[in-house]
């Protein structure tokens, strides 16, 4: 009872807020593009000057700590492990040289040389690499991130989010990529889930290309990418407890790899388990598929909560004032990670 008093303001304003962005992305033209969770963030920082009630605090701060967390666990029901694997073997070479490009230009170019702070760095960095906005919300609360960069992150891998899915299919054509080719390409090297969907059905609806190949292409090649959150969270995990306690600490797997990162594991586990199960039973294979799009959507929706409440405890002056180094921190990597991705397919033949 003293949990509801002290968060359920807060929450519900976070709630309402994600409400509005879910609206805003379906109704405008280009929502879509965006995404709930950027208008999300973008209301929360317009309203963090409005004077809010105090009674708010508390129960904004839980979501964007906790909610966060149950966010991604949910997001576990969308992974079906065996279409991962499939499909996992073809693109696998592709998201480790991506992600490695991206970690280690985030590391030297952006910490050493830039003097980004760290954590702001590694967010810019996994967001760009790995999958935009859930990999950030993952990461996080791991590297115990400041809502600040967050915010900064998020904005900055929007805005590739953005370009990306305008410019990709056009490049594309221009290159003379096969629909394969064009799904690989966009699984990997755009940033959201919402982006790489949007990308893909672009592509679909030009003249000459399979209405439904790359986009089904692009959108497992997009959830293979998001299951580097498991060990990427658990090497920033062992970094942040060695940095925190010393190298000659013992070792200790609660702190390296969170419990809501082995309750996201349990979810794709338990999700391609049912359908392996349930192969041969239609109707129940549909159930047991609706309530795992639902516990999916419902986790994709706490994001949105979660950027909301980030949105509300940031500062968008300061957010704006130190937003040019993560911008083109975001800007070297994104053209890196198309980059490696074209040339990693070339090399092994995919178009």
């Amino acid at each position: 009872m003293n949990f509801i008093k002290k968060n359920a303001l807060g929450i519900v304003l976070c709630f309402v807020i994600a409400l509005a962005a879910k609206l805003l992305e379906n109704v405008l033209p280009f929502g879509s593009i965006v995404g709930t969770p950027v208008f999300a963030i973008i209301i929360g920082l317009l309203l963090a000057y409005a004077p809010l009630p105090k009674s708010t605090k508390a129960g904004i701060g839980f979501t964007s700590k906790k909610v966060l967390q149950y966010s991604i666990v949910l997001l576990g029901f969308s992974m079906n492990l065996f279409n991962v694997i499939k499909v996992g073997g073809q693109s696998l070479a592709i998201i480790a040289s991506t992600i490695t490009v991206a970690l280690v230009t985030a590391y030297v170019l952006g910490y050493k040389i830039m003097k980004i702070p760290t954590d702001q760095a590694i967010l810019v960095g996994v967001g760009s690499s790995i999958c935009g906005g859930s990999a950030i919300a993952a990461t996080a609360p791991v590297i115990k991130a400041k809502d600040e960069d967050v915010a900064s992150a998020i904005s900055t891998i929007f805005l590739f989010n953005v370009i990306a899915a305008v410019i990709f299919p056009t490049l594309g054509n221009l290159i003379g990529m096969t629909d394969t080719g064009f799904g690989m390409w966009a699984g990997t090297a755009v940033n959201d889930t919402s982006s790489v969907v949007a990308s893909a059905t672009t592509w679909c609806s030009m003249p000459g290309h399979d209405p439904n190949l790359a986009l089904e292409f692009a959108t497992i090649v997009k959830l293979t990418r998001t299951l580097a959150i498991i060990p990427i969270t658990f090497v920033l995990a062992l970094y942040k407890t060695k940095t925190n306690t010393g190298a000659e600490s013992k070792f200790s797997l609660k702190n390296a790899l969170p419990s809501f990162i082995i309750f996201f594991i349990v979810a794709s586990i338990i999700n391609t388990v049912t359908n392996s199960l349930l192969a041969n039973n239609a109707a129940a294979l549909d159930v047991a598929d609706s309530i795992f799009s639902f516990l999916s959507s419902a986790g994709k929706f706490m994001i949105a909560m979660a950027m909301a409440a980030i949105g509300l405890n940031t500062n968008l002056v300061s957010l704006v004032k130190n937003g040019k180094k993560p911008i083109f921190l975001g800007l070297v990597i994104w053209i890196l990670i198309a980059v490696v991705s074209l040339v990693v397919q070339k090399v092994i033949g995919i178009w």
